[in-house]
């Protein structure tokens, strides 16, 4: 049970337990900063215009295209050649 709530999932990513609170962490603060700025351009449109869809771009290419990459040069890391 410990495993599977604490180990399984930041290994699944690549990380450790704290690599991952780091991260999570900063995601979920970062979600409410775009929220609350989504909820004060809906009482006042000329306000916070694009912070929420600048946010979830933000988050979408940490999450996507940085995570991708870091997988791409693990996967490289595995399959070098060594040439004497």
């Amino acid at each position: 049970m410990f495993k599977r709530l604490f180990v399984d999932h930041p290994k699944a990513v690549d990380e450790n337990y704290i690599e991952h609170f780091g991260v999570a962490s900063k995601f979920g603060v970062t979600m409410i900063y775009g929220g609350l700025c989504a909820l004060v351009h809906a009482v006042v449109p000329g306000w916070c215009i694009t912070t929420g869809s600048d946010t979830i771009r933000r988050l979408n290419k940490i999450m996507v295209e940085q995570r991708a990459a870091k997988g791409q040069a693990a996967m490289q890391m595995n399959t070098i050649d060594w040439v004497i």
